[in-house]
């Protein structure tokens, strides 16, 4: 016969029995039970995040008061201020250079088409001072003059224009009593321009005023040649 171990986890050598019915058999009634979700995890230590009993971590904010939460912020939206204004500034910058390359890569094609085209106008230009432009090739062109200027080229060079050696090439050089400063008196080819940039210089004939005449080269000319000069001034 064995003996009953005393003193262990059952009591004093007496046995321990516990009750677990859920119905109390003298009332009928169902009894209260602990809750075992409030029950700790095994090996989990009070206050644990994630175990009953456990205090949610503090946010940072809650250890400063309302003055310092209140200058925190306004520092955090300064800077995301400061950060969309410069992203801004950025691709208004970007913009205007993708639209300014944009334009000079256009005005250089067109010109350079319009640049194949002065010989035509030249050719244009010459029969209608012979008085050839008549029929259909007078309508072919002016259609042609008309879309040359809807794309931006401007004619100029006219006699008793201002000699402007930018826009201007010297191809004859003399003297006249009739200009007050160097004058084209003479248009040998028109120039054309498309905005600012110069496609060919007007080739003129230059005329400069006879006071300007070098005193050598006053020697040179035959007093007859002066005399004529003279009379033709008094008339």
């Amino acid at each position: 016969m064995t003996d009953r171990p005393t003193g262990s986890e059952f009591g004093d050598g007496e046995p321990v029995v516990r009750d677990k019915r859920r119905i109390d058999p003298d009332t009928g009634a169902a009894r209260e039970t602990a809750d075992s979700s409030a029950a700790p995890a095994p090996g989990a230590r009070p206050g644990t995040p994630g175990t009953p009993g456990a205090q949610p971590p503090r946010d940072p904010s809650d250890l400063v008061g309302p003055s310092a939460q209140e200058a925190l912020l306004t520092e955090a939206l300064a800077e995301r201020t400061a950060d969309l204004q410069r992203l801004q500034a950025e691709y208004v910058n970007y913009k205007r250079r993708v639209d300014r390359d944009r334009e000079a890569s256009r005005e250089l094609v067109i010109g350079s088409v319009l640049t194949e085209l002065l010989g035509t106008l030249d050719d244009v230009g010459r029969a209608r001072e012979a008085g050839e432009l008549e029929g259909a090739f007078k309508a072919v062109a002016e259609s042609l003059e008309r879309v040359t200027e809807k794309l931006g080229l401007v004619k100029f060079g006219e006699k008793g224009d201002t000699f402007d050696p930018r826009i201007h090439e010297a191809l004859l050089h003399n003297y006249s009593d009739e200009v007050d400063g160097p004058t084209a008196t003479m248009i040998m080819q028109p120039g054309y321009r498309l905005g600012e940039r110069v496609l060919r210089a007007a080739r003129v004939a230059v005329s400069e005023p006879t006071e300007q005449l070098p005193a050598d080269a006053k020697a040179d000319v035959p007093a007859e040649s002066t005399d004529d000069d003279a009379d033709r001034s008094a008339q």
